[in-house]
């Protein structure tokens, strides 16, 4: 599992490199594969070397890698960070009050 998150990381990265669209269809399977991690391994006290390596400064990286980033980028890549690195998801949608 963890080894799937490194190669959705470096799929990402790879695309990045392309400077003309965003390439928001590999980061999403990024995410996913993290999210799944994430999921899988919230009781443990232990987190993989190279999904800590994958996901550790993640949005810093993207604020500054390009410009212009999709918001959704932005939020899942917080997201991301708290569920792997808190063992929470961040994002409560559906969640809130009425009236919020």
């Amino acid at each position: 599992m963890a080894a799937e998150v490194q190669e959705r990381r470096i799929d990402f990265s790879m695309a990045l490199s392309d400077k003309r669209k965003y390439p928001i269809a590999h980061f999403k399977a990024f995410w996913e594969a993290g999210k799944r991690y994430a999921e899988m391994t919230k009781g443990d006290p232990m987190i993989h070397r190279v999904v800590v390596e994958s996901v550790n400064g993640l949005l810093d990286y993207l604020m500054v890698e390009r410009k212009r980033v999709p918001g959704i980028v932005l939020r899942d890549a917080e997201r991301l960070e708290s569920m792997i690195f808190s063992g929470y998801d961040c994002y409560f949608e559906g969640d809130e009050p009425p009236g919020l």
